[in-house]
């Protein structure tokens, strides 16, 4: 059996029962940080007194995706269960794991999502924008051209959904960089950046382009604007 376990997004105390049982009782945990796994552990077994039974821990990033998919689907073909985690929030949410659960659905094995935190989520109801619809784009491209390729589409879709909520994820090297280029558009976007979600330095900083552009910004970063 496939797991698909959500995780906490920053704070352990988010931890959930059912995640904390799942992840104690596998054969196998695949993980996109094998550190942040061995931390997740010690915490299942400091809080919920569970024994960990999991018997290893495999490195499972998206350069390794395809590489480990075959003997992957051989195990599960053999009943063993195995858990899939991102280094933090809900697997496939731009972290591994598509391919495989596409693979497991092809091959009629079995598998479940134990639900838990996603900062695309956590986000939106923290911001104060109206979350009746959003659209998520994930990490912006690097490339500035083909960032700006990106934005421009943005403002087309919001004539015909001027409502809509947009969110991706930004890294604090570039975000001063893409403020920049949404400032060149000239659209007058209502911005709301969190950082560090669920952390003991969380901040959720709203504005126009204008009052953000030049402030420093640390941590993980989500991006909404509107």
């Amino acid at each position: 059996m496939l797991y698909v376990v959500a995780t906490p997004i920053g704070n352990l105390d988010d931890l959930s029962i059912r995640q904390a049982k799942t992840l104690a009782s596998s054969d196998i945990i695949l993980a996109e940080d094998t550190r942040s796994s061995y931390i997740l552990l010690d915490a299942i077994k400091e809080r919920f007194k569970l024994e960990i039974k999991c018997q290893q821990i495999w490195s499972y990033y998206k350069e390794k995706e395809f590489e480990k998919l075959p003997e992957i689907i051989e195990l599960l073909q053999q009943n063993k269960n195995i858990s899939l985690i991102s280094q933090a929030g809900t697997p496939l949410i731009s972290d591994p794991g598509f391919l495989l659960v596409k693979t497991v659905i092809k091959k009629g094995l079995p598998y479940t999502v134990i639900p838990g935190s996603s900062a695309v989520i956590t986000s939106l109801v923290a911001s104060g924008l109206n979350p009746e619809n959003f659209m998520f784009l994930g990490f912006l491209p690097k490339k500035v051209s083909e960032k700006n390729k990106i934005l421009n589409k943005v403002i087309e879709i919001k004539k015909i959904f001027p409502d809509i909520v947009f969110i991706f994820y930004e890294s604090p090297l570039r975000i001063n960089e893409t403020l920049k280029n949404i400032k060149l558009l000239n659209y007058p976007f209502e911005i709301v950046i969190c950082r560090e979600m669920t952390k003991k330095f969380e901040e959720i900083v709203r504005g126009k382009i204008a009052d953000l552009v030049n402030r420093e910004y640390k941590g993980e970063i989500t991006f909404l604007m509107k």
